[in-house]
């Protein structure tokens, strides 16, 4: 697993790269990330394959490191963080 610092540095290295979206797949709401312009992806919770054109957003990021930190904190507000 990448550390906080190196995941930072890696999401914030390529200007170019475009947003990072969180979508909501619409058979089990989970939450996943995925980039601006991509078309599909499979929910890494369910295996449903998710149109993202047609999918919920709930927030994007111009960064992966800020995407993953809103990620976290929905998680966390869901009750699915990993304290115990």
């Amino acid at each position: 697993m990448l550390s906080i610092c190196v995941w930072k540095r890696l999401s914030e290295a390529n200007p170019k790269m475009p947003p990072t979206l969180i979508v909501k797949c619409p058979k089990c709401s989970g939450y996943m990330l995925t980039t601006k312009g991509q078309k599909t992806k499979i929910c890494p919770y369910c295996g449903a394959n998710v149109n993202l054109q047609k999918a919920q957003r709930i927030a994007a990021a111009n960064t992966a490191f800020e995407a993953s930190e809103i990620l976290r904190k929905l998680k966390s507000e869901r009750g699915f963080d990993r304290k115990p």
